[in-house]
């Protein structure tokens, strides 16, 4: 079991509101749950380059696997195998607060204040990080926002919910969201449980899947569930928190839905084929691009779209606008995204 010290964070390591990750959780009696975690995760790679972890339960403890890089360079079968069991979490980290170094890769392990174990990955951004650390016991400094002994607001979050030993973990869940304020998707385990929990805006998306030979798993986007041949169930909704165990799937609302969807994950944090509402992210793009055409027409000899974003919505623009369409940039496909990277603003 890995267990991080955290760290005080400089005001560079800060700057910036940045909440693309990748989450995925997974509960599945019989299965391998670290090979499906890698799998999820590496269909959202693209939510963040930085560093991979996956989290393990066998139903007894938690055993944590994490490093820098992407998911296919930090995971092997040697080392899949290495933490077995039927439930856990995986996490891919595009850096919000706190540098890009291994101790803030995620998931983040604590242990309870019951002898317990938790895990946690977190996709977005807390703005009032110095409130939760006070509620810790923690000084903060109220210039930089930012607590000085914890180098993540995930850190944050996971130290929250292993402090209360008068509680169970579903309900330090709910405690702990209800302090919090900000966007997030959350997975959270313990050694027989998996969670999923949303903020009451939904900011950051999450779903839920139904494994085909029974169980469930959770994740950021739809196209996690296609790679491990699950089907979707639905969205977890903003302000829901969802449990996952022997029993199976239970749901409870821990606040009231106050819908506001980021904007940005249909214009470029998500996957074109991932399925949303009544649509799919390639769809609104491509509906963007028509009525872009609408508003503002343009005389022109072709539609050239940025790869690769930009693809669907150029293409909607060429068929509203009757111009033809043609590709004239090309992207190195070999390479990352660059928008994502730390040192980009």
């Amino acid at each position: 079991m890995l267990h991080e010290q955290p760290v005080q964070p400089s005001a560079q390591d800060r700057t910036g509101a940045r909440d693309e990750c990748g989450v995925f959780a997974v509960y599945a009696p019989g299965e391998d749950a670290a090979t499906l975690c890698y799998y999820g995760l590496y269909a959202l790679q693209h939510r963040g380059q930085e560093s991979a972890g996956i989290a393990v339960s066998d139903g007894t403890h938690i055993l944590v696997s994490k490093e820098m890089g992407l998911v296919n360079q930090v995971f092997d079968p040697q080392r899949l195998a290495g933490i077995t069991g039927h439930l856990g979490i995986g996490h891919v980290r595009y850096s919000t607060t706190g540098a890009s170094t291994w101790d803030n890769a995620q998931p983040a392990f604590k242990v309870t204040a019951t002898g317990g174990s938790i895990a946690l990955g977190h996709n977005g951004n807390l703005v009032n990080t110095v409130d939760l650390a006070r509620e810790l016991g923690l000084p903060g400094d109220a210039r930089s926002e930012a607590p000085r002994q914890c180098s993540t607001d995930s850190e944050l979050l996971a130290a929250l919910l292993a402090r209360d030993a008068d509680t169970s973990l579903e309900e330090s869940i709910v405690r702990t969201c209800g302090l919090a304020r900000g966007a997030f998707s959350l997975v959270v385990m313990d050694s027989d449980t998996v969670y999923g929990v949303r903020d009451a805006h939904g900011v950051r998306p999450l779903v839920i899947g139904r494994l085909p030979r029974g169980g469930y798993v959770i994740a950021s986007e739809t196209e996690a569930l296609d790679i491990i041949g699950a089907h979707l169930v639905r969205e977890v909704e903003p302000g829901e928190l969802v449990a996952i165990d022997e029993h199976g799937l239970r749901s409870r609302r821990w606040a009231e839905p106050t819908p506001a969807f980021c904007s940005f994950e249909y214009v470029y944090l998500a996957r074109p084929d991932h399925r949303t509402g009544e649509t799919s992210v390639y769809a609104a793009r491509r509906q963007m691009g028509r009525l872009l055409a609408d508003t503002a027409p343009v005389e022109a000899d072709l539609v050239i779209p940025v790869p690769e974003c930009g693809t669907a919505a150029a293409s909607g623009y060429a068929e509203a606008s009757g111009i033809p369409y043609a590709e004239g940039l090309v992207k190195n496909r070999y390479v990352g995204r660059t928008f994502i990277q730390p040192s980009q603003s």
